[in-house]
């Protein structure tokens, strides 16, 4: 790879070690800011279900600007709002602070999160190392994950939540002067010429395999927030200490660093719509053991490890399957489109299973879901027409 490019990936990677690894570690103040604010689990999901959801709505919008203007000043704005968002969360009030906390995080995401930065890497690396580059920029993502959770859990045990969640809004403006890196016009002029946004918004607006992308990314989203929100509660149910469920969501981000780069290198290789196929499937498997294997330490380690290797291996094989069917030049958008269906799954994740826990006090329900909906999603990417939409067989330009 070039220079360039491996400042984009490396800078881009870093800023979604930031965004996605505190987003990760959100989860960790569920108990003592529910406890210490007398609310029910429902409202911190409420929360966290709406980032999730603002995060998804506003996602094409940055991507679009990101692929008009270039994707530096959208990263860093992402990167201002986020680390409002998290001092919003510190506000007092009976869970209104929350809300709008989750709002302005998920705008932040929007911003410094995977449409913006996997649409600017995705447009700089050539055909034939897009995959792996895309790989190496969630791997970094990944890694943040993986750094975020015990820095976290060690600010909550050492300085409270209130002064913890103040940290993280500092660490998170770093995302200010990483976004140096994305600076600068997107390349794809010449193609942008062959075809405008709006006619790009038509043209995957009326693809079945850009509708069954969402329809599978939402499965990905629903279980990611599901997991990393109420883990650490559902463990705690069972009278673990909140050791456990660091050491399992930071097994998860170890885990997720390989298997976010691994399914980046397969992607170049394979199929990458049978390869989601078959990540939804074991994703279920995964889920169902979890369920009928009596928990313990060892159970609960094990499943992390197994869920981390397919945690975002999603993310390079979805956002390489649109760049494959409809090019780069609006690519940031177009995938900004295919994450808000990750992200109504994702705001369900959240929300539905803290609303069902505080109806009937267990998250069985949700589990067994989880089961059924990793199935949906394999069945849901088979059908996949995976080779580039006529327009770009017809105009070698745009590719």
């Amino acid at each position: 790879m070039s220079r360039r490019l491996w400042i984009i990936v490396l800078c881009g990677g870093a800023i979604m070690a930031l965004s996605l690894g505190f987003r990760h570690s959100l989860g960790l103040f569920l108990s003592p800011v529910s406890a210490d604010l007398g609310i029910g689990r429902g409202s911190f999901a409420l929360g966290m279900g709406l980032m999730n959801l603002v995060w998804g709505a506003a996602s094409p919008f940055a991507g679009a600007i990101a692929d008009r203007y270039g994707a530096g000043r959208v990263a860093a704005l992402g990167g201002i709002c986020y680390s409002a968002g998290l001092l919003a969360m510190t506000l007092s009030g009976q869970g209104d602070q929350l809300l709008l906390g989750g709002a302005l995080i998920g705008i932040g995401l929007s911003g410094a999160g995977f449409s913006v930065v996997l649409g600017t890497v995705g447009r700089a690396a050539p055909p034939e190392r897009r995959s792996t580059a895309l790989g190496i920029a969630s791997m970094c993502g990944s890694i943040g994950q993986f750094a975020a959770l015990p820095y976290t859990h060690l600010m909550i045990d050492g300085i409270g939540w209130y002064a913890a969640i103040v940290v993280l809004a500092g660490t998170a403006l770093l995302i200010v002067p990483l976004s140096l890196g994305l600076a600068g016009a997107p390349p794809d002029t010449q193609a942008s010429a062959d075809q405008t946004l709006r006619q790009a918004f038509d043209e995957a607006w009326g693809d079945r395999s850009f509708w069954l992308l969402n329809a599978g990314f939402f499965v990905c989203g629903f279980h990611l927030a599901f997991v990393a929100v109420h883990l650490p509660a559902y463990l705690a149910d069972f009278g673990f200490e909140p050791w456990l469920a660091v050491a399992g969501l930071t097994t998860v981000g170890v885990f997720n660093i390989l298997g976010s780069y691994g399914c980046g290198v397969l992607g170049e290789r394979y199929s990458k719509k049978k390869l989601l196929s078959l990540l939804y499937l074991a994703r279920a498997f995964i889920f169902l053991a979890f369920l009928v294997v009596p928990i313990s330490e060892t159970s609960v380690i094990v499943f992390s490890a197994a869920i981390g290797l397919l945690w975002l291996g999603t993310v390079p094989l979805t956002s390489g399957l649109v760049a494959h069917i409809f090019g780069t030049t609006y690519m940031s958008m177009l995938f900004g489109m295919v994450f808000l269906g990750h992200q109504f799954g994702g705001f369900l994740g959240a929300w539905l299973a803290g609303y069902i826990y505080d109806w009937v006090g267990s998250y069985d329900f949700i589990w067994w879901l989880s089961v059924g909906l990793g199935v949906a999603s394999a069945l849901l990417h088979w059908p996949i027409t995976e080779r580039p939409v006529p327009r770009l067989i017809t105009l070698p330009a745009a590719q």
